[in-house]
């Protein structure tokens, strides 16, 4: 591919009974954080951020790693913006949308 910033979001969604899905989820971030690639966890996905192999092996090494420590089934929702000219970035599209939130 080329060699822009694309970022991605990961969805990892454990299909098991064998421990409580969010262990699962918490080995798949793990995984991400060990990458050294950028990231920001959410409530719903963990988004990714770099070159595109980078980003591409971070997915194939999170879906690994749940392989070969023994889940059972999973869904991996993978989301992935790429421009072929340039850096994409997630702050370039939610830094206008940040704010602290205040108690009422």
């Amino acid at each position: 591919m080329h060699s822009f910033i694309i970022n991605a979001s990961i969805q990892v969604v454990p299909i098991v009974q064998d421990k409580h899905p969010y262990d699962w989820v918490d080995d798949a971030i793990e995984i991400i954080e060990q990458s050294g690639i950028k990231y920001e966890v959410g409530a719903f996905s963990t988004v990714i951020e770099g070159k595109y192999d980078a980003v591409m092996q971070v997915i194939h090494d999170v879906n690994e790693h749940l392989f070969l420590k023994g889940c059972k089934e999973w869904i991996s929702n993978v989301q992935i913006q790429i421009r072929s000219q340039e850096d994409i970035t997630a702050d370039e599209k939610t830094e206008k949308f940040k704010k602290v939130s205040q108690e009422t």
